[in-house]
C-alpha cells in the first residue's frame, strides 16, 4: 500500500495534463499541479514525516492564463516562489540500465551511489515536510512545473491570506497608515535651485510616486485605520513579501532540536535551488501605445532610473523603497554622495590647473638650467653618477602635485568630508522616518540566523522574549575568537611579506635599468619600477581580497546570533584586511620611502641599498601608485558588472531549453524570475567605499581623485540599478534605518584623513621647506635647490666610477639638510620644528576645532522633520487610544 501510494504521489507531481485545462473553483497549473486549501490538511507533529497533500483540480476552466503576472491562476493572488530541480526520469532510467549492464562496477561506486540516492532521499522527505508545515502555516500553495531538456524545473507558488498578513503584521511590528501627508521634496538641491529660480536639469516627473502617510504600529484590534476596507491593497507588495519569508524562515524541515528550520538552511541543503519574490511583470516598455502612470513598478524604474539616459537626473528613492524595500533603498541613497563629490572634483581639478599654470615660474627652472653643476650620487653601488639637470621633466611634473595648492585642498577635503556626513546624518533620519523604519533597531528583535543554530552547543533563555534559544558558552566564544584573530593576523602578515616582495621587486627593477648606457632610461628609472611595480601590486591587491573575503566569511559563520551582528563583524574584518591591503603601499611610499641615509651610511633591506624617492619627490610616485590602484580598481569592478550581463545571459540560455516535443509558448513570469542571477546582497557594493579613502586620506598627493571617483560613481549608479532592476532576481524586501557599521567606518576614515594630510604636508611635500626657506633667505626662492643638496662626505667609499684625479674636485651631490660630516644642519631641526607645529597646532587644533564647531552647530535631525515626528505621534496616540466616549455611555 506504501508503494501504491508513492506510485500515486509521483504520477500526481509529475502529471502532465496533455493540454485540458483545470477548473474555475480553484487555482491550478497550465499544466499541472493545483492549490492546496488548508481544510484538507491534518496537524501533525513537527518531528514526525508524513507524505504532503496534492489535491488535483477538476479539468475545465474558462480563466485566461497570465504568463506576464506574478499571480496565482485566479489572476489576483500575489505570489512568492520557491524552485527545486529534478533530474527526468527517462534519464534517471537509461543511467540505472546502464549501471545494470556495466560488469566493472565496484563496490565502491555501488556504495557512493547509495550515498548519493540516500541524499536524495533525504533531501525530498525534508523538502515534503517543509511544504507541509507551510501548508499548517495556512498558506496558499499552487504547484507549477517546466520540463527542459535534463530536468524537470518545479516552482512552488505561495501566498498569504489576509488573516495570516494581519497576524504578522502585528507581530512584525509593521507601520498601518493613519493621515495622508503631503509628499515633500527631499532634495535639498532642487530646493535651492528653486529658491535661485534657476531651471533644475536633474529633476524629473516620475509617474506614480507612492503615497506618505503618517503612521503607527500595527494593531489588529484597530483594523479602522486608512485603507483597512480595501483588502487587495492595504499590505504592499514588500510588506507581504517579508510576511512570506517571515513565515518561509521560522517553518521546520526537520527536527527543531538540530535547527533544521528555515528556507535559507534549505538553500544550503540543496533541497531548493531558489526562493524569491516574482518580479512586477517585465521591464522592457509594452508595444501598444501607453500612459506612463500604466507602467508597471519595474518598467517605472527600468525607464526613469536604471536607463543610461537618466545619469544626470535625480533617483527616484522613493519608487526604490517601494519595489526593493529600505535596505537597497538606502544604499543608492547613499550613493547621493556622489552629487557632492562634484564640488570636490571642480575645485581638484582647479587645483591640478593651477599647479601647471605656475609649473613654469616655479623651482624646476633652477634644475632645468643647471647643466652639468649639479654631479648626483649614485643610486646603487654599482652605478653612475649622473646630472641633476637629467631630471628636468621629473621635477616639473613632481610640482604639479607638490605645490600650494595641495594645501589648501586637503584642508578644503577635511571640511567637505565632515559636512558631507553631517549631512547625511540629517537626510538619513529624514529617509528613516518617511519609510517607517526609524525605530526599526528598538521594535524588533531579531531571531538567530541558521548557521548560528546549527553550530551552537547550548541553549540559553533570551533574555528579552525568556524563549530558549541556541547559546555559545563565553569559553567556546573566547576560543573561538582567538582562532579568528590569529587567521586575521597571518593574513595582515601575508600582505605585509607581499609589500616587502614589491618593494624588492622595485628595487632589483630601478638597478637594473639604472645599469643602462643611455641617460633616459636611468632618469626613467624610478618611474618605470614604480609604474610596473604598482601594477602587480594591484593584482596582489585584488588576489587576497577574494582570498580574505572568503575566509572572513567561514570565520564569522562561527558565533554571531543575529543577522545584524554577522554582518556588523564580517564587514568589519573584511574592511581592516583591505584597508591594509589597499592602503599599505601607499603609506610605504608617503611615510617610509626615502629614509636612505647618506653616502657611506646608506640603509639596506636584504643586502641592497634602500630605495630613495624618485627625481620629482615622493607625492608623485605616490599619486602614480594611487592613480594606477584606485582607477585600476574601478575599470576592474566595472568590467566584472558587465560580466554580470553575460552570466545572465548565459543562465537564461540554460534554462530556457524545451523538449523538441513540446510546444514553444511564452514563458510565465516565474519561469523568467528564475532565468535571472540571485542577488548576493550588498556588501559588494559598500565595500567600494574604500573609493571614500583615496579621495580623502591621500587627497594632498591626488587631487584628481574626486574627479575620477565622479566619473566612476556615474558608471557605478546605472550598472546597479541595471542589476537590480533586469539582471536580478527580484530580492526579498528588508527594512534598514541606516547604512549600519558603515557610516562608523567612514567618520573614522574622515578622521584618519585629517592627520594622514598634516602628516604629508609636514613630512613628504616639499611646502613647509619652501615656506621656511623663502622666510630665511630669499622671497623668490633664489638658490633653493641648491641649498637642499648635500656634499657626499670627503671619506666616502661609494664615490666610485670617478678619477682619482678628480675624486676631491667632483660635485658629488644627495638631497638633505647635511653638512660635509653627513651631520644634520640647524635648519634641518627648524624644519622639524616647525613640521611638528603644523601638524600640532593647525590640523590638529583648527581643523579639528572647526569640524567640531560644524558638527555641532548642524543638528542631526531637521527641525521640520521633529514637528512632523510629534504630529505622527499624535495621530497615532488617538488611534491606538481606547474610546473614551463609548466609555462614558456604558
Amino acid at each position: 500500500e506504501a508503494e501504491l501510494a508513492m506510485e500515486d504521489r509521483d504520477a500526481l507531481l509529475d502529471m502532465d495534463f496533455m493540454g485540458e485545462q483545470p477548473s474555475t473553483d480553484c487555482y491550478g497549473s497550465l499544466q499541472n499541479g493545483g492549490f492546496i486549501p488548508h481544510r484538507y490538511l491534518a496537524a501533525t507533529h513537527e518531528d514526525e514525516y508524513e507524505e504532503p497533500l496534492y489535491i488535483q483540480c477538476d479539468k475545465n476552466d474558462s480563466l485566461p492564463p497570465h504568463p506576464h503576472g506574478n499571480y496565482f491562476r485566479d489572476g489576483r493572488t500575489k505570489i512568492f516562489v520557491l524552485v527545486w530541480e529534478v533530474r527526468s526520469q527517462r534519464k534517471r532510467r537509461s543511467r540505472a540500465k546502464g549501471c545494470g549492464k556495466s560488469v566493472g562496477d565496484t563496490e565502491a561506486g555501488a556504495e557512493e551511489g547509495g550515498r548519493s540516492e540516500r541524499h536524495k532521499a533525504q533531501l525530498d522527505q525534508w523538502r515534503d515536510k517543509f511544504i507541509r508545515n507551510l501548508q499548517n502555516a495556512r498558506l496558499f500553495l499552487e504547484k507549477e512545473e517546466t520540463v527542459i531538456e535534463k530536468k524537470t524545473i518545479h516552482y512552488l507558488k505561495l501566498s498569504a491570506p489576509r488573516d495570516v498578513l494581519v497576524y504578522y503584521a502585528e507581530e512584525l511590528c509593521l507601520r498601518a497608515p493613519l493621515q495622508a501627508q503631503p509628499n515633500p521634496d527631499h532634495n535639498t538641491s532642487d530646493q535651492m535651485i528653486k529658491k535661485l529660480c534657476l531651471p533644475n536639469i536633474m529633476a524629473e516627473y516620475v509617474p506614480n510616486k507612492p503615497v506618505n502617510y503618517y503612521t503607527c504600529a500595527f494593531r489588529k484590534s484597530k483594523m479602522d485605520f486608512l485603507g483597512s476596507e480595501n483588502h487587495g491593497t492595504y499590505f504592499t507588495n514588500t510588506q507581504r513579501q517579508r510576511i512570506v519569508y517571515e513565515i518561509l524562515s521560522r517553518t521546520a524541515y526537520g527536527k527543531r532540536k538540530w535547527a533544521e528550520v528555515g528556507v535559507a538552511r534549505l538553500l544550503n541543503e540543496g533541497a531548493l535551488t531558489a526562493a524569491f519574490p516574482l518580479h512586477e511583470g517585465p521591464f522592457d516598455r509594452p508595444e501598444h501605445e501607453f500612459l506612463p502612470e500604466e507602467l508597471n513598478q519595474r518598467q517605472v524604474l527600468f525607464h526613469y532610473w536604471a536607463h543610461w539616459s537618466k545619469w544626470y537626473k535625480y533617483q527616484p528613492l522613493d519608487h526604490i523603497r517601494e519595489y526593493f524595500g529600505e535596505k537597497i533603498a538606502i544604499y543608492f541613497a547613499w550613493l547621493f554622495y556622489t552629487a557632492w563629490l562634484l564640488p570636490a572634483a571642480v575645485v581638484g581639478t582647479l587645483v591640478f590647473l593651477s599647479g601647471i599654470i605656475s609649473m613654469g615660474t616655479n623651482t624646476p627652472e633652477e634644475i632645468c638650467s643647471s647643466g652639468g653643476h649639479y654631479l648626483m650620487c649614485a643610486l646603487c653601488d654599482t652605478c653612475h653618477t649622473w646630472n641633476l639637470s637629467d631630471t628636468c621633466l621629473m621635477a616639473k611634473m613632481g610640482y604639479l602635485f607638490d605645490h600650494p595648492g595641495t594645501v589648501f585642498f586637503s584642508v578644503f577635503m577635511s571640511f567637505w568630508a565632515v559636512t558631507f556626513l553631517e549631512y547625511w546624518k540629517r537626510k538619513n533620519a529624514t529617509l528613516a522616518y518617511h519609510w517607517d523604519c526609524r525605530d526599526f533597531h528598538e521594535e524588533e528583535q531579531e531571531r538567530p540566523r541558521a548557521e548560528f543554530a546549527a553550530m551552537a552547543p547550548a541553549m540559553e533563555n533570551n533574555p528579552v522574549t525568556g524563549v530558549k534559544e541556541p547559546y555559545f558558552p563565553k569559553r567556546a566564544r573566547l576560543s573561538r575568537m582567538l582562532t579568528g584573530s590569529m587567521v586575521i593576523v597571518v593574513m595582515l602578515s601575508v600582505v605585509m611579506i607581499f609589500l616587502v616582495t614589491v618593494i624588492m621587486y622595485r628595487i632589483i627593477v630601478s638597478g637594473m635599468i639604472n645599469h643602462k648606457e643611455t641617460a633616459v632610461l636611468r632618469t626613467q628609472a624610478g618611474n618605470i619600477a614604480n609604474i610596473s611595480s604598482s601594477m602587480v601590486n594591484l593584482a596582489l591587491i585584488l588576489l587576497m581580497g577574494q582570498v580574505y573575503t572568503a575566509m572572513a566569511e567561514q570565520l564569522t559563520k562561527w558565533m554571531h546570533r543575529t543577522q545584524t551582528d554577522y554582518e556588523d563583524a564580517f564587514t568589519f574584518k573584511v574592511f581592516i584586511f583591505q584597508f591594509v591591503n589597499f592602503y599599505s603601499s601607499p603609506f610605504y611610499v608617503a611615510f617610509f620611502k626615502g629614509f636612505v641615509g647618506y653616502p657611506g651610511h646608506y640603509g639596506t633591506l636584504f643586502g641592497m641599498r634602500n630605495e630613495d624617492c624618485g627625481p620629482g619627490g615622493c607625492l608623485i610616485e605616490l599619486a602614480q601608485q594611487l592613480f594606477i590602484i584606485m582607477v585600476g580598481k574601478q575599470v576592474i569592478s566595472n568590467i566584472q558588472e558587465f560580466l554580470i550581463k553575460i552570466k545572465a545571459w548565459r543562465q537564461r540560455q540554460q534554462l530556457s531549453g524545451t523538449r523538441g516535443t513540446q510546444v514553444p509558448r511564452e514563458r510565465h513570469r516565474w519561469e523568467k524570475d528564475y532565468t535571472l542571477i540571485e542577488c548576493e546582497g550588498l556588501f559588494d557594493e559598500y565595500l567600494e567605499m574604500l573609493q571614500f579613502g583615496f579621495i580623502t586620506i591621500f587627497v594632498a598627493a591626488f587631487p584628481l581623485a574626486p574627479l575620477f571617483a565622479l566619473l566612476n560613481n556615474w558608471v557605478e549608479i546605472r550598472l546597479d540599478a541595471h542589476k537590480f532592476v533586469c539582471e536580478y532576481r527580484r530580492p526579498v524586501a528588508e527594512r534598514a534605518q541606516n547604512i549600519g557599521v558603515w557610516f562608523n567606518i567612514l567618520e573614522a576614515l574622515s578622521h584618519l584623513a585629517v592627520i594622514i594630510n598634516a602628516f604629508l604636508i609636514a613630512f613628504t611635500s616639499d611646502f613647509l621647506p619652501r615656506l621656511l626657506y623663502k622666510y630665511k633667505f630669499d622671497n623668490n626662492l633664489m638658490g633653493y635647490v641648491n641649498f637642499t643638496l648635500a656634499y657626499s662626505p670627503l671619506n666616502n667609499s661609494s664615490s666610485n666610477h670617478i678619477s682619482s684625479d678628480n675624486l676631491f674636485n667632483a660635485t658629488i651631490c644627495y638631497k638633505a639638510f647635511r653638512d660635509n660630516n653627513g651631520s644634520y644642519t640647524f635648519f634641518y631641526w627648524e624644519l622639524l620644528a616647525i613640521r611638528l607645529g603644523f601638524i600640532i597646532a593647525f590640523e590638529q587644533h583648527v581643523v579639528f576645532f572647526i569640524l567640531r564647531a560644524i558638527d555641532w552647530m548642524v543638528p542631526d535631525v531637521p527641525e521640520s522633520l521633529e514637528l512632523q515626528v510629534k504630529r505622527e505621534r499624535y495621530l497615532a496616540k488617538q488611534a491606538l487610544a481606547d474610546n473614551q466616549e463609548a466609555l462614558l455611555v456604558s
